[in-house]
């Protein structure tokens, strides 16, 4: 395999006597462009004007211009007026494509890494929707009281999870209002049970930027999360560490924030 990549970066730079080591930037400059395009062309589904998206992305009009022309006569990009949005190509593939096989790749290492620092179980879980999201991965410490293997494709109830505070802390409370009834369901005697006090900790949660359950969910389980976001500042996703209650909700949780914070910084570039 290395045989092989050293002669496709022969084939590619038309230099086969390239110094050991060197380092050989081989990205096309175009096609990273397109693609800051076509990301950005999806945090507005009902479209946005050519000015609007070389303004969001910080490229000139001209160069935004002629790469949207070029997807759009590959069908990448649609433009309905003169507002251009995601063509019917990138909902093809999307169906082609596992959403997540290439995500766990990058993030994985950063996992291993920070669950080792905090000697606990860490999670990663990329957000679908305002409130829905997928568990895609996880990492554990080495301790023998650990949680492990149990998060991986879950989805828990938006009131009683970190993550799920995380969520609706993105929301305002009409829209929770909106979305979640007056009485909520009960998973141990902590769980938060009305809405009037679910909107009292999402209000905390904003303001300390990150959400917590204290045995809420299971007894004896305490769990933090912490906002993953794009260069945009939009929510990709959501770390999570979790283990005993008497071991994080202590004097380590001030430090296990820390660390959540520092490998979201790690993820988000994995993931760009």
């Amino acid at each position: 395999m290395a045989a092989e990549t050293d002669v496709d970066v022969q084939a590619a730079t038309g230099d086969e006597e390239q110094a050991a080591g060197e380092t050989v930037d081989l990205t096309n400059k175009s096609v990273v462009k397109a693609t800051v395009l076509l990301s950005e062309l999806g945090r507005h589904r009902h479209g946005i004007t050519v000015t609007e998206l070389s303004q969001a992305v910080g490229m000139t009009r001209p160069t935004a211009f002629r790469l949207l022309l070029s997807l759009e006569q590959t069908g990448f990009v649609d433009r309905v007026d003169n507002r251009y949005l995601l063509g019917w190509q990138m909902a093809r593939l999307g169906r082609l494509a596992d959403p997540y096989t290439g995500a766990v790749a990058r993030i994985q290492p950063i996992l291993d890494e920070y669950a080792a620092k905090l000697n606990e179980t860490i999670s990663f879980a990329m957000v679908r929707s305002d409130t829905s999201y997928d568990v895609i991965a996880e990492a554990s410490g080495s301790r023998f009281l650990n949680v492990s293997q149990l998060y991986v494709g879950g989805n828990y109830p938006a009131h009683a999870s970190a993550t799920g505070k995380l969520l609706l802390s993105a929301l305002s409370d009409d829209e929770i209002t909106a979305r979640l009834p007056e009485k909520l369901e009960p998973y141990t005697d902590r769980t938060i049970t009305t809405r009037k006090a679910l909107l009292r900790e999402i209000q905390q949660v904003r303001e300390q930027g990150y959400a917590v359950i204290d045995e809420e969910l299971e007894v004896g389980l305490f769990a933090a999360a912490y906002p993953v976001r794009d260069t945009a500042g939009g929510l990709i996703g959501v770390l999570a560490v979790m283990g005993p209650a008497q071991r994080l909700n202590s004097g380590n949780l001030p430090e296990a924030i820390n660390k959540l914070r520092q490998a979201a910084v790690e993820v988000a570039k994995a993931l760009s």
